[in-house]
């Protein structure tokens, strides 16, 4: 499976997930490291669309295209398993528990989990301190520019 990622260009092979643990996010608290990527280019685009404030065009990133080998496991997180604050804007520590504890068992190198920003579409979680995870490779770097019409409203 190919995953899609966004990031600054000195960032762009690094599968460490040091940026997630110093700021923390939606599924993971500030101190666990873990990778955010999605199951499209288009998601990591309004993933990125969400988080960046209008009238700022982000500038000088990569398009990172993420290799997830068959035998790797994915563990799935069910939309009907998560708690009623999953979608809440900020995001609830609900869901960095569930993340965190993700890490902390780590018994599957990915989890997936429902994008908040657009329904039905789904986010990949990578572990990067589960065992298998070395196998999980960066497969293709593109420079990327932003459409200005995303910020600029």
């Amino acid at each position: 499976m190919i995953v899609f990622r966004l990031s600054k260009s000195k960032f762009a092979n690094d599968l460490s997930g040091k940026g997630a643990e110093k700021t923390g996010g939606r599924w993971n608290s500030k101190g666990t490291a873990m990778v955010y990527t999605s199951a499209s280019r288009a998601l990591c685009i309004t993933e990125i669309a969400v988080h960046t404030p209008l009238g700022n065009l982000p500038y000088d990133y990569k398009l990172i295209s993420i290799e997830i080998p068959d035998d790797v496991p994915i563990q799935e997180f069910s939309v009907k398993k998560l708690p009623s604050d999953w979608k809440s804007v900020p995001h609830a520590h609900s869901t960095q528990l569930i993340g965190d504890q993700f890490i902390l068992e780590s018994n599957s190198a990915v989890l997936k989990v429902p994008s908040v920003v657009v329904q039905d579409e789904f986010n990949y979680l990578i572990n990067p301190v589960y065992i298998k995870a070395n196998a999980i490779i960066v497969k293709d770097i593109q420079p990327f520019d932003f459409d200005v019409r995303l910020f600029d409203r």
